[in-house]
């Protein structure tokens, strides 16, 4: 059994390796280890306690790198293994593992094993970049592979198993395997980036509250005083000078700590397993279980191509089979504007399924922006909270095609630009319906400034969803990328307000110019445009 479990878990991570998306995640791990080790003359600061930072020796860049790559590969690790049950559905390997006689506990401990590997792979090109960024920074030489890895064995990798038994048991919850599972996560994370720092966290949080202790003790033994310098600070600041440094050598761990670290791996072995009580391991027999308990165990696994609808035969075609000539179906002949019909379809195909109760909710958000007072109440609140609402839906944008394999039909449509703008256009008129509320508060409140730059998010808003779907092709990357903007701009942080929702003292808006946000949705659409005709091109080769 065991020789069983490391084949398959070995098996699962190679296969996860060769994705784009593990490569994105990892290139992104090594920016942020740049990142987060920044030059002394550099006007930012990822780790500080007031106007100091430590030395950058092993003890420290190991420290920050590891706390920095814990919260990053927490919230876009849990994207990259979240769909190891859904892939062996979708490509039919499920169905041979049903027929082995390997215990569902096995399957999901080896899966859980494969995530932590995968995982452990991107923390490893961290540990690597933080060595790298030592001796290129140059203030201590000397490189220590103990404290430098202590941080990501005792600090990250246990967040790292969390994660993976996280992924592992949204995606055997039928409700939380898609999108809602993605924009819940998300939150989670929110809390766990910003909770786990808090002294009284549940199992020492992610563990700042212990380095930062032991930041604090080296600081008062080279007569520093923490108390008078300022606060702890983890996360991208600017810094309008250098900041000062003291030698860290690193923290003894406290039983204690360990205790709770290793709590922590229990609590994620234990998630990953809790499954076993439920999930039919794509036996037929036993999701007769499924079936009685609400979910659809025929119905079409995430990713997975779903066969296209039966077209009826028209009566003409029917009476001449009666007559007993074979013929063609003949399609009706419809008169009117092409284009408004490729709009129309496109519409109906983005909002296929959306059910009653969501529509409910944009007509709450509108109804309910026209009574709020003052009007700034409107873009502050409302606004986000409108253009949040559509964002499973946005994230169909360019990747339906691909996911339920109609890509090489459509690819015979005779002009591929007419297409894809009708898909934006889809997606444009659904950000207008879904903030159709404050557009009309605005309106009522001669709100100018605000007008311009609703509309320029409503047209942001679908084009970063079509390049993504589009270059990606997975509908998980949009929510990924979107959910950090949104709410960056929910805190009140102006310069990633595309929206229009953050204003100044007197009214105005204070986030991006329009003219960026114009230029950028205009970028992102070129950007869609030469992605189709390139792979147009290279279908017809």
């Amino acid at each position: 059994m065991s020789q069983t479990l490391i084949r398959l878990a070995l098996g699962d991570f190679w296969d996860r390796v060769r994705r784009p998306a593990y490569a994105v995640i990892l290139i992104a791990a090594v920016g942020l280890g740049y990142v987060a080790t920044p030059a002394k003359e550099a006007g930012w600061v990822v780790m500080q306690i007031g106007t100091y930072r430590g030395t950058y020796n092993s003890a420290y860049i190991g420290m920050v790198v590891a706390l920095a790559g814990t919260v990053w590969l927490s919230l876009g690790g849990f994207y990259v293994v979240r769909n190891a049950i859904s892939r062996d559905e979708s490509t039919g390997v499920g169905r041979l593992l049903a027929a082995m006689p390997l215990r569902t506990w096995a399957y999901l401990l080896a899966k859980f094993l494969s995530s932590v590997l995968v995982l452990s792979s991107m923390l490893g090109v961290l540990a690597v970049t933080a060595v790298v960024m030592q001796l290129a920074r140059a203030e201590s030489m000397t490189v220590n592979p103990v404290e430098l890895l202590s941080p990501f064995i005792v600090i990250a990798l246990p967040l790292m198993a969390f994660t993976a038994a996280a992924a592992l048991l949204f995606e055997a919850i039928p409700l939380l395997r898609a999108g809602l599972g993605n924009i819940l996560w998300f939150f989670i994370w929110a809390f766990i980036a910003i909770g786990g720092q808090s002294p009284n966290a549940p199992l020492g949080g992610i563990g700042v509250h212990s380095v930062v202790r032991s930041l604090a003790a080296d600081m008062k033994a080279q007569g520093i005083d923490p108390q008078q310098v300022g606060e702890f600070s983890l996360g991208l600041t600017v810094v309008d000078k250098p900041l000062k440094t003291f030698i860290w050598h690193g923290f003894d761990l406290s039983p204690g700590f360990l205790l709770g670290r290793y709590a922590l791996v229990a609590i994620a072995l234990a998630l990953a397993l809790l499954p076993v009580l439920w999930f039919p391991r794509f036996d037929p027999a036993r999701a007769g279980a499924l079936a009685a308990s609400g979910a659809d165990p025929g119905s079409a696994p995430e990713g997975a191509a779903t066969p296209a609808p039966v077209m009826w035969e028209d009566r003409r075609s029917t009476q001449a089979r009666s007559a007993g000539f074979t013929t063609m179906p003949q399609a009706s002949v419809h008169y009117g504007n092409p284009a408004l019909r490729l709009l129309l379809g496109e519409v109906r195909i983005l909002i296929q399924g959306t059910p009653r109760w969501w529509w409910a909710g944009v007509l709450l958000l509108t109804v309910v922006a026209q009574m709020v007072t003052p009007a700034t109440g409107v873009t502050r609140i409302l606004l986000p909270l409108a253009w949040i609402w559509p964002v499973l839906i946005w994230s169909r944008l360019g990747t339906q095609r691909h996911e339920y394999g109609v890509e090489a039909i459509l690819g015979a449509y005779p002009s591929a630009r007419i297409r894809v703008a009708a898909e934006w256009a889809a997606g444009f008129v659904l950000t207008a319906v879904a903030g159709i509320g404050p557009a009309l508060r605005m309106c009522t409140g001669s709100d100018t400034q605000g007008l311009v730059h609703w509309l320029c998010g409503a047209l942001f808003i679908p084009s970063f969803a079509l390049v993504l779907g589009t270059l990606s092709r997975t509908h998980r990357l949009f929510p990924f990328a979107y959910l950090p903007l949104w709410y960056a701009t929910v805190n009140g942080i102006a310069p990633v307000d595309f929206m229009g929702a953050i204003r100044t003292g007197n009214g105005s808006p204070a986030g991006m110019p329009p003219a960026f946000v114009l230029l950028s949705a205009a970028v992102m659409l070129g950007i869609v445009f030469l992605s189709s005709a390139a792979r147009r091109v290279t279908a017809r080769i």
